[in-house]
């Protein structure tokens, strides 16, 4: 049949098959000089389809969680961590802790790493084919504060319940007033042990009433949060930003004299208000102290 070519192409594009479309040519010739079995060739073209399926859908995914694409385990440099955290963070990258609705807590300086470290994995639990959602916590609050205000705020937590993993970029930077503080509390109630949350933060448990306000909300919170976690404590990393300014003044040397100059302005994190400090005591539900 002199059109079999043409109409078989058209039918892969029917069933919306565009891999077998684009490859069942190349690969018949090559069945043909190889003396494949039709099962064999039939093989070969279902798995090129499945591949180029993957494909499409990690892509997808990777577009929908907001993921910054820059942050990877390939750029990240891990190990700067403790071993401890090296193992963790290995563990982690399996991504079971999902299945168990698993959180996990990132806590450090400024620099340390932590945002990195939570994209990596991210990213990896995306080439997984997870549901991830990466957001600042100052943008997520305001969005759930809006739907509170438009009483639709059920309908918002039921969209954000569409994702195994929740990341919340710096918990610890925004001063909540209490009805931010409500709608963001009524997010980790809802997720407590059926959705893992992954948060970031430069505020130890102890300072977490700076979030919540009312002690026995904030109490409540960290409860839901540490219950089934692993917790990464980063607070003695170096920042990494620091190290490598540090790095570059040793490189080049003291400033040469020059013209007076317009005074710079000072350099101040925005948004990092407040001290960090050690806990005297960290809760770990992971079994590693600090």
């Amino acid at each position: 049949m002199p059109d079999r070519h043409a109409e078989l192409l058209a039918m892969l594009h029917t069933l919306k098959l565009p891999a077998m479309a684009d490859t069942f040519a190349d690969l018949a010739l090559k069945a043909a000089k190889a003396g494949l079995t039709h099962e064999a060739f039939l093989h070969e073209l279902v798995r090129a389809e499945c591949e180029q399926r993957d494909q499409r859908r990690t892509a997808r995914l990777l577009r929908q969680s907001g993921l910054p694409l820059e942050k990877t385990f390939r750029t990240l440099q891990l190990a700067r961590f403790p071993l401890a955290i090296q193992q963790q963070v290995e563990r982690l990258r399996r991504g079971t802790f999902l299945d168990e609705a698993v959180n996990v807590v990132a806590v450090g300086r400024p620099g340390a790493g932590k945002s990195h470290l939570a994209a990596a994995l991210g990213q990896e639990l995306v080439q997984q084919g997870h549901r991830v959602l990466w957001t600042s916590t100052a943008s997520l609050v305001q969005r759930l504060l809006a739907a509170k205000r438009d009483l639709r705020l059920p309908q918002v937590l039921a969209q954000l319940d569409r994702y195994a993993c929740l990341m919340l970029d710096d918990i610890g930077y925004v001063q909540h007033d209490r009805d931010e503080m409500e709608v963001l509390f009524t997010l980790l109630a809802e997720r407590y042990e059926r959705k893992s949350v992954v948060l970031t933060t430069n505020l130890v448990f102890s300072d977490w009433t700076r979030i919540f306000k009312d002690p026995l909300t904030t109490i409540a919170a960290i409860d839901r949060v540490v219950h089934h976690s692993v917790i990464l404590d980063l607070m003695g990393v170096e920042s990494y930003r620091a190290k490598e300014a540090s790095t570059t003044q040793q490189t080049t040397g003291p400033p040469t004299a020059a013209a007076p100059a317009e005074r710079p302005t000072p350099y101040r994190p925005a948004g990092r208000r407040g001290c960090i400090r050690r806990p005297a005591v960290l809760m770990i539900a992971d079994g590693i102290s600090s």
